[in-house]
C-alpha cells in the first residue's frame, strides 16, 4: 500500500485502508509517518501546551476512565469555576516557560449558560497574551459554540474516545453521536476542532481502527489529535478492572503505531502526546515524535494527572535536538502547522 505524502488530505478513507496500515511492517510505518510529517510539518520542532483544570470533578457523566466522574471514588473533589484572573496568571505562567497554547478544562456534562461569560472573559485575556486558547467544556450548543467564536477561540477539544462500537463500553451517560453533535457544532461556528481519544482502555486494534477512521473521515480533520494512553486510577471503573488485567493496556510498540497512522491520515493535523506521556521512556518518546507527533502537554499536571514537567520536557529537547515551536503568529506559514483559528477556518 502506497502513500502519497504530498497529496490533499482524505475524508474518504476506508477501514481496510487503515487497518492495512497498522498491519505495515513497524519500521515501515514509521518512515512513511515521518515522510507525510516532514511533507506538512516543520521537522524537529514541537509544539508545547499547556492544560489546566478551570473546574475540577464532580462531573454527571460515568465515563470509565476519568478520575473527575461524580460517580468515581478516586478522591477527586468537586471545586468550583475558577476566577478569571487566577486563570489568567496561570496562562502567564505557562508563556514564560515556552507553551503558546493554553487549554482549559472543566468537568461539566454541559456548560451552563450562566457560565459563559467568565469563560468569554478567560478566552478573550488568554488570547491577549498572545497564546493560542483551546477548550474543553463538555457538549456545546450552537448558541454557546458561537459565544466562544465570537470571543476569539481558536481550538475546541471534544475528543471522541474510542471507535463507534467500543464506547457504550466506555461510557453510558452520552453516546457516540453526542459527541460528533458538538463537534458540528463548534466546526459550524468556525472554530478548530481538537478530537482524540484515549487508548490502552483494553479496546482491540480494530476498536483503534474505527477511532482513527472516525477522526480521519469528519468533514475537516481535527486541528488538533490528542493521542492519550490511559493512566489507570484507582476508584475508576477502568482503573480498578486494569488493575487486575495489566496485558490489556497498550504496549509502546502498538501505541507508536497509532500515532503513525493518525499522521499519515490526518497529515495536516498536529499529533499531540497527552495523557500517559510521565510513564513513557525517552525512546518511546522519540518514535513517536519520529512517527509524526509534533505536540506535548507539558507542565506537571493534566487536569488531575501527572505529567512530566517543564525541565524533563527540556531536558528531553536538548537530548533528541527537537526545539519548541514558535507562537503561531510568529510563523511564515501557519497553515502547515495547525494554525491560527482564522487562517484554517479559511482553508
Amino acid at each position: 500500500m502506497e502513500t502519497d505524502k504530498s497529496a490533499s488530505p482524505r475524508n474518504d478513507w476506508t477501514r481496510n485502508e487503515i487497518a492495512a496500515l497498522f498491519e505495515l511492517p513497524f519500521t515501515e510505518l514509521v518512515f512513511r509517518a515521518a515522510e507525510v510529517h516532514r511533507a506538512n510539518h516543520p521537522a524537529n520542532e514541537v509544539q508545547l501546551s499547556t492544560l489546566m483544570s478551570i473546574k475540577t470533578g464532580g462531573c454527571a457523566e460515568d465515563c470509565g476512565y476519568c478520575s473527575q466522574s461524580a460517580s468515581a471514588d478516586s478522591g477527586v473533589k468537586a471545586t468550583r469555576l475558577m476566577d478569571v484572573q487566577q486563570v489568567l496568571q496561570a496562562a502567564a505562567q505557562a508563556k514564560d516557560h515556552g507553551s503558546t497554547r493554553f487549554c482549559m478544562g472543566a468537568a461539566w456534562r454541559n456548560p451552563k449558560d450562566r457560565d459563559m461569560p467568565r469563560i468569554v472573559e478567560m478566552v478573550k485575556g488568554v488570547r491577549d497574551m498572545g497564546l493560542e486558547t483551546c477548550m474543553t467544556l463538555g457538549m456545546l450548543t450552537e448558541g454557546q459554540s458561537q459565544m466562544l467564536a465570537d470571543a476569539g477561540l481558536d481550538y475546541y477539544n471534544h475528543n471522541i474516545d474510542t471507535s463507534p462500537e467500543n464506547y457504550a463500553n466506555i461510557t453510558s451517560t452520552r453516546t457516540m453521536e453526542d459527541r460528533l453533535d458538538t463537534l458540528a457544532n463548534v466546526r459550524g461556528a468556525g472554530i478548530n476542532v481538537c478530537s482524540g481519544g484515549i487508548v490502552g482502555m483494553g479496546e482491540t486494534r480494530d476498536d483503534r481502527v474505527g477511532f482513527i477512521h472516525t477522526l480521519a473521515t469528519l468533514p475537516e480533520h481535527p486541528g488538533s489529535v490528542p493521542v492519550n494512553a490511559l493512566v489507570p486510577v484507582k476508584g475508576t471503573v477502568l482503573g480498578d478492572m486494569l488493575a487486575d488485567t495489566p496485558l490489556a493496556m497498550i504496549d509502546e510498540i502498538e501505541f507508536v503505531r497509532t500515532v503513525a497512522v493518525a499522521r499519515i491520515t490526518m497529515p495536516r493535523s498536529m499529533v499531540r502526546l497527552s495523557a500517559g506521556r510521565e510513564s513513557m521512556s525517552v525512546s518511546t518518546q522519540a518514535l513517536c515524535f519520529l512517527a509524526g507527533a509534533n505536540s506535548i502537554f507539558t507542565g506537571d499536571k493534566l487536569l488531575t494527572a501527572p505529567n512530566a514537567g517543564n525541565d524533563s520536557d527540556a531536558a528531553m529537547f536538548e537530548r533528541l535536538g527537537i526545539a519548541a515551536m514558535a507562537a503561531q503568529n510568529d510563523r511564515p506559514d501557519m497553515s502547515r502547522a495547525g494554525g491560527c483559528r482564522t487562517l484554517a477556518a479559511a482553508q
